[in-house]
């Protein structure tokens, strides 16, 4: 009897080494050819068309491609709208921006927006004609509304889906900033475009991505501008200034760095918030910043 408890044992053991062997061999293939023979098999049993075969391998399979960033705020310029022009909104840059958000948050990635409206006007300046800077600054504020309801109406256009939230009250022209309702609408891939600022005079709009950046839990802040990353000096300006691929926010401070001011420099850092700072006006750029490519210029701590 005992014979034939140890040989049942043995038959057993060997059964589970050849499951464990063939777990171990089905490993061996990779990822994409499994991926492929599910989907030949769907194919199969559906008797499905060229066309629609294509739109459901895009719809289906197009968040395979592994984001290093899933929540991003972005902030833009309101000069970098005004194209070329030194104010106003050129469409074909509204446009390019348009498209390329909407490229991230086709592959997944959660996308909000601060912009500012220095193509416009800008509330510091203002001051220099007379106005109060209170008053200056309220204007400005106006003017990110202006630029953010034409992204809006540009990614809306576009097929996406964008909401503008405003600081202040300002219905209906755009919702009442609450953090929750951001993120339940980033969370249903819509494009959220946080405008006005902070609500607040002498606060610039850099300030305003960075707490906002903050607030929502972004993993990182873009800040997309008309250069290619930081430089040691203004490149447009010093053809021998040298590009940083990574630096420090300590760095930054010891070597006069300027990004944004300092007051939304310093809550990116104590807050443990990085920085990107990257052309955005180069088609497809955005994507390779949240995809994890080597673009523009990292700042963390």
């Amino acid at each position: 009897m005992a014979q034939r408890g140890t040989k049942e044992i043995t038959l057993k053991n060997g059964l589970f080494n050849q499951r464990c062997n063939l777990f171990n061999n089905l490993s061996i293939f990779p990822l994409s050819f499994i991926i492929t023979c599910i989907f030949i098999i769907f194919v199969a049993q559906k008797n499905l068309t060229g066309k629609k075969i294509k739109e459901i391998f895009i719809q289906q399979f197009k968040y395979l491609i592994i984001m290093q960033y899933s929540r991003v705020l972005l902030k833009l310029s309101g000069e970098s709208l005004a194209g070329n022009g030194n104010q106003g909104i050129s469409d074909s840059v509204l446009e390019e921006y348009a498209k390329q958000v909407l490229e991230v948050v086709e592959k997944g990635c959660e996308v909000a927006i601060v912009v500012g409206g220095g193509n416009i006007f800008r509330g510091l300046s203002g001051t220099e004609s007379g106005f109060d800077r209170v008053k200056g600054d309220q204007m400005g504020m106006l003017a990110t509304v202006i630029n953010s309801l034409a992204i809006e109406s540009a990614i809306n256009r576009h097929g996406g889906r964008a909401r503008v939230f405003t600081s202040i009250r300002m219905e209906p022209v755009g919702e009442l900033y609450n953090r929750d309702k951001v993120i339940e609408a980033m969370n249903d891939n819509t494009v959220c475009i946080l405008a006005g600022g902070t609500g607040n005079p002498f606060f610039t709009t850099d300030t305003a991505s960075a707490l906002r950046a903050v607030e929502i839990g972004a993993d990182v802040l873009l800040k997309g501008t008309r250069v290619d990353g930081v430089y040691t000096a203004d490149p447009e300006k010093d053809p021998a200034a040298i590009k940083f691929d990574r630096v420090s926010f300590e760095e930054v401070i010891s070597k006069r760095l300027k990004i944004m001011d300092s007051t939304a420099f310093t809550m990116c850092r104590d807050n443990n918030m990085p920085i990107i700072v990257f052309d955005m006006n180069k088609p497809g750029n955005l994507l390779r910043v949240v995809i994890g490519d080597k673009t523009g210029t990292l700042v963390s701590n």
